[in-house]
């Protein structure tokens, strides 16, 4: 990160401590900073129209839906908070939020989604007074590098993810993690890109990152405006952490704000994916917790949260499993050429029953080419252990009887004797290196001849697809190398029960919170 984007990340990230004393939460204070800085685009937006004809400038902002008073007019935008202090200034911020979050209910711009049921956090009028003047009004936030605006609200998701109390860290994939599955995916202008479960947006933002570094200075205009346009999108059930990802997105000069939002705030495994919704490249890191479910108000006001399956005929088995409704639904998004890669837990490689139907049907009807075994610790969700599955799509087989799709499926053993921890000793872009040139020729050769010129030693593994499809259980719980000795076999099965037992502990508690923000609750550490 460059030294101008961290000293931002250093000035806002510590006015965020400021607003703890007033009970605002990180999460809490990311939301009403996305607000603020929306505003302050606006503003700038308008004022670098301000010598065009009317009717060629730009106006982000509607006119407030408050009824008019003369003692008290209505705040329309950025240059009316300015002028505002004390109490005026909190209950105009309030106003402007109110008649914001009222327009454009169904999402059809960016705007729309943002300001959906926004509400002020911010009580205290001299520190929202801080927060406008002192800290974003001092920023150019529409012209500022991408490197330095974007950057810094990323780091402060990154930091705010920290706040597991919070519930942040199950929206949030290690960047690290996220690069390296890019490189080896290698997204081109030409693809259509998306993320069926996307959190604050982190494999959007690194393909189109990736697209414009390798080849920017060969795309043209429009293909540059491709993905302003659709071409990349994503799909986020929790309507506080879609308002971060489009922001986000805004902020690395994705997307515009009175444009279509290319986030979309719904269930992506409630319908198949509408025929000209279909990608060429989907990244997912879809939310860890095996069930679905709905939350339900009975009749005496009491709620209640209840297992849902969901009933597709493009799924292949219906199952409660989140997990495998994920995998079933990006298998489906694929266009003919597509291609995929999915960070998944353990259970999905192992479970029985329908998830061994499903583990079949993927086998045969996709190409899983490459599994990557990841180590524990390097996700907020503690004692997760996951899997990165990449597989690309397959024309159909026109028989049962044909081989499966998937010839042979390499797997890389990246968790045997390492073990990882979010601060003391983080995953670095160096431990996934072997990985990325031994199993996809990152920086050295095109995909089809790095598979080509793999060999099966040490880390990297080969098994035979058609072996695996004849397997009963089609178990996928493999290609993890012997430890050295007993001692590390002994210590790896203690960890492994302390780090199961973890995950089954943090699950539920992922459960739990995921329920108080269906419900608009808020959770407390105990006193």
């Amino acid at each position: 990160m460059k030294l101008e984007a961290r000293r931002l990340v250093d000035r806002l990230w510590n006015y965020c401590n400021v607003l703890r004393d007033d009970g605002v939460s990180s999460l809490e204070y990311l939301e009403q900073l996305s607000f603020l800085v929306f505003l302050k685009m606006a503003a700038e937006i308008e004022e670098a129209d301000k010598d065009l004809p009317e009717d060629r400038r730009r106006h982000v902002l509607p006119e407030p839906e408050s009824l008019p008073d003369p003692e008290k007019p209505p705040v329309r935008g950025w240059p009316d908070l300015l002028d505002l202090t004390g109490n005026a200034l909190e209950e105009g911020y309030t106003q402007l939020l109110t008649d914001l979050g009222k327009q454009d209910k169904g999402h059809n711009t960016t705007l729309g989604l943002i300001f959906h049921r926004a509400r002020n956090r911010l009580q205290n009028p001299a520190n929202l007074r801080r927060l406008i003047v002192d800290l974003i009004d001092k920023e150019r936030w529409l012209s500022a590098s991408k490197d330095i605006k974007g950057d810094a609200y990323e780091a402060l998701i990154a930091r705010s993810a920290e706040d597991t109390k919070a519930g942040a860290g199950q929206y949030f994939t290690p960047r690290v993690l996220i690069e390296s599955i890019v490189r080896c995916m290698r997204p081109a202008p030409e693809d259509i890109i998306t993320d069926p479960a996307c959190g604050t947006g982190g494999f959007l933002l690194a393909a189109h990152d990736y697209i414009v570094r390798e080849h920017g200075k060969d795309m043209s205009t429009e293909e540059s405006a491709r993905f302003d346009d659709g071409a990349i999108w994503g799909t986020e059930l929790v309507p506080a952490t879609a308002r971060l990802a489009a922001m986000n997105l805004l902020l690395h000069k994705i997307g515009r704000p009175d444009g279509k939002p290319l986030i979309h705030v719904e269930d992506a495994l409630a319908k198949p994916p509408a025929p000209g919704k279909r990608a060429s490249l989907v990244l997912a890191n879809p939310p860890f917790g095996k069930k679905s479910s709905i939350v339900i108000t009975n009749g005496d006001g009491s709620v209640s949260r209840e297992d849902m399956s969901y009933h597709r005929k493009d799924f292949w088995e219906t199952t409660t499993n989140k997990q495998f409704n994920f995998v079933q639904h990006i298998a489906n998004l694929l266009t003919d050429n597509g291609r995929a890669a999915v960070i998944l837990p353990d259970n999905v490689l192992f479970e029985g029953s329908r998830g061994a139907s499903i583990r079949r049907e993927l086998l045969k009807r996709y190409n899983l080419h490459t599994m990557l075994r990841l180590p524990a610790g390097i996700f907020y969700a503690g004692g997760v252990k996951a899997n990165v599955l990449f597989f690309d799509a397959a024309p159909p087989r026109r028989n049962n009887d044909e081989p499966p799709h998937t010839k042979q499926l390499w797997v890389y053993d990246l968790r045997t004797g390492n073990r990882f921890t979010l601060k003391q000793n983080p995953l670095l872009p160096g431990h996934l290196q072997d990985f990325e040139k031994r199993a996809f020729g990152v920086g050295e050769c095109e995909l089809d001849a790095a598979i080509a010129r793999r060999v099966p030693e040490g880390r990297l593994q080969v098994f035979d697809g058609a072996a695996l499809v004849a397997t009963k259980d089609v178990n996928l719980d493999i290609g993890l190398i012997e430890p050295d000795n007993k001692d590390a076999a002994e210590a790896k099965s203690l960890t492994e029960l302390t780090l199961a037992l973890s995950a089954d502990l943090r699950g539920a508690l992922l459960e739990l919170e995921q329920l108080a923000a269906d419900l608009d609750v808020e959770l407390s550490p105990p006193a």
